[in-house]
């Protein structure tokens, strides 16, 4: 019997934005999450110019929103930002294809950057597996650092290899929306880039 997998990025190709901003703004309100990133500029700018590692620019963002809450209190945070927020910021589109490739039997993955906090219950509440960024939690606090590597790039293909033998599969799907899922995409038969714009 043949096997079919899936993989999908989740912010911009699932979603309408990103999640973690979204995250940020439903914690902090809209102001809060403006005047917070004013002294993330230097950091960002690094990073837009290529000057500052994405993973220490993301480091910079977690720490100054996230850093000292406890894990408990982050993941009830988490949780009510899956049944708030993230049902509308949902693509329609990207929503049939996930459906419809759980219809045909396939296993369906969801390879994100965001934090597993809410990418995780998302996941499973409509039968996903989740890979995604795993946040620091040193006494029971969230740190800001990310546990290992940021799910990104070619880290995204390290972490779906350590977890799947793709030769398994008869067919290998892949959606993407930015150049971070292109090494994933390279690993499909099926690859669809900006599939739903």
């Amino acid at each position: 019997m043949s096997r079919a997998i899936a993989f999908f990025d989740f912010d911009g190709t699932i979603t309408t934005s990103d999640s973690l901003a979204e995250f940020i703004r439903f914690k902090q309100g809209s102001f809060g999450f403006i005047t917070g990133l004013i002294p993330l500029l230097p950091s960002i700018l690094g990073y837009k110019a290529g000057l500052v590692d994405r993973q220490h620019a993301k480091e910079k963002l977690l720490s100054k929103f996230f850093a000292g809450i406890p894990d408990e209190t982050f993941r009830l945070l988490a949780a009510s930002f899956v049944q708030k927020k993230i049902p509308a910021i949902i693509r329609s589109k990207a929503m049939e294809k996930l459906q419809w490739h759980k219809h045909e039997g396939h296993e369906v993955v969801i390879v994100s950057a965001s934090p597993t906090h809410w990418v995780e219950p998302w996941c499973t509440e409509h039968g996903f597996i989740c890979i995604s960024t795993e946040l620091e939690i040193v006494n029971g606090k969230i740190t800001g650092k990310i546990m290992g590597r940021n799910c990104h790039g070619e880290e995204k293909v390290r972490r779906i290899k350590e977890r799947f033998n793709l030769s398994d599969y008869s067919k290998v799907y892949a959606y993407g929306d930015t150049s971070g899922d292109k090494p994933m995409l390279a690993l499909a038969s099926f690859s669809y880039y900006k599939p739903f714009l």
